[in-house]
């Protein structure tokens, strides 16, 4: 799965091809191993950068990915003996790249499992925090830079402590509130909770199985700051509505209705399939099409739901690689992409009608400042804010911002603005 993720598989696609082939206990043990590691390499990296001479660099890949593997279990795994974790990463080294990379395995184990992990290894907080936030904290440094640049020290580290902590699963209700939802699990013998804050997902118990909740009422798998753009985006009843960045589906299916038409569109064909399967599954009946949302396939409908590509940057605790994967350029390159896609949107709203914009991202130019700017291009567009989410998650201007380190939700930004 590493090997996968080397070549540029994203982390749950790559868990996702062996998964199936496992038991339900290896299965929970690959999770736990293969994003748990994912999570911390930053911080596994720079004590084994410690101990390899050379530095990690020199090292085969595959060589680098069974440390990795060994480190983390010695660490973090309380259920490998270190014995264990130590005997099968120098016989796989030896298997995989031979003698010489087996003693080194061997060498750079040993010597972790005696020293451990404390916080003396690292760069002191106070006195170098994006040092400290890069190594122990296990995000890219020039992530870090950014953040600090932001806001003040000790939110970014509660923010790093937020993406390092396995995220929660939760559901989203369709035809029940929460409260209700939660009685109805419990019938089922699922112990879950509503998530608050305005949105109406529940959390469900660690190990719950996700197919087997979803089987209990109309519902998807959805976390509570993405439900809360939903929430956010308040279509008027009877409302025709085109989703126009709509894959995997679930915005789509949360927005409260009834509205009188739904048209989800996204340009990959294999992500919209899995739109088709999820409103299959609890009933619902959005018009789906294939298309590139720069190059909308509707004429004007009374609201538009532009949910952009983005970094990513609030999901790094749900999708872990994300943090690994993203450069430097990435933030300038998505929000070029994302003036585009406004732009080509903004004639397709009816006039009267709706515009929401939104991200999973946490980047000012992909957030406020991209909403400020298509504001001066379009001042026939202002800021329509709803108090359908608590107020506490709006800014100033009435546009939705979470923020992972102060809700435990994902982070999400959304702007819901009218066209007079």
């Amino acid at each position: 799965m590493l090997a996968d993720v080397r070549r540029g598989l994203r982390l749950d696609v790559a868990f996702a091809r062996v998964a199936d082939r496992l038991e339900s206990r290896d299965r929970a043990f690959a999770h736990e191993l293969l994003f748990g590691l994912v999570r911390l390499r930053g911080r596994l990296d720079h004590l084994l950068e410690r101990r390899v001479h050379r530095g990690i660099a020199s090292l085969d890949p595959v060589v680098l990915d069974l440390l990795r593997v060994g480190a983390y279990q010695l660490l973090y795994m309380e259920s490998v003996p270190a014995y264990a974790a130590v005997s099968e990463s120098v016989s796989s080294a030896r298997d995989e790249a031979g003698g010489g990379a087996a003693g080194l395995v061997n060498a750079v184990l040993r010597s972790m499992a005696r020293d451990g992990d404390g916080l003396d290894l690292f760069p002191d907080f106070d006195a170098d925090p994006e040092g400290f936030l890069s190594t122990w904290g296990s995000h890219p440094r020039w992530l870090v830079a950014r953040w600090l640049a932001h806001w003040p020290a000790e939110a970014v580290r509660c923010l790093v402590e937020a993406d390092n902590r396995p995220p929660r699963l939760s559901l989203v209700p369709l035809e029940h509130d929460p409260a209700e939802a939660t009685v109805r699990l419990g019938d089922a013998g699922i112990a879950a909770e509503p998530a608050g804050r305005g949105s109406r997902a529940v959390w469900l118990a660690p190990g719950t199985d996700p197919s087997a909740a979803l089987s209990v009422l109309p519902s998807i798998i959805q976390d509570p700051g993405a439900n809360l753009v939903a929430r956010y985006a308040a279509p008027e009843e009877g409302m025709k509505v085109a989703d126009l960045c709509a894959a995997p589906g679930g915005k789509t299916l949360a927005l409260p209705g009834p509205l009188l038409y739904t048209v989800a569109a996204d340009r990959s064909e294999a992500r919209l399939r899995m739109v088709r399967e999820n409103a299959r599954r609890t009933g619902r009946r959005p018009g789906l099409v294939v298309a590139d949302g720069r190059r909308p396939p509707v004429r004007e409908v009374d609201m538009v739901l532009l949910d952009v590509p983005c970094t990513g940057t609030g999901t790094l605790g749900r999708h872990p690689d994300g943090r690994w994967r993203i450069r430097p350029g990435s933030v300038q390159e998505m929000a070029t992409l994302q003036g585009e896609l406004l732009e080509a949107v903004a004639d397709r709203v009816h006039p009267g009608g709706l515009l929401v914009y939104s991200t999973c991202s946490l980047e000012p130019e992909e957030n406020a400042a991209q909403v400020e700017a298509f504001l001066v291009r379009h001042p026939e567009f202002s800021m329509a804010a709803t108090d359908t989410v608590p107020s506490e998650l709006l800014d100033a201007h009435g546009r939705l911002s979470v923020l992972p380190q102060e809700t435990g939700f994902d982070g999400a930004f959304a702007a819901r603005m009218r066209r007079r």
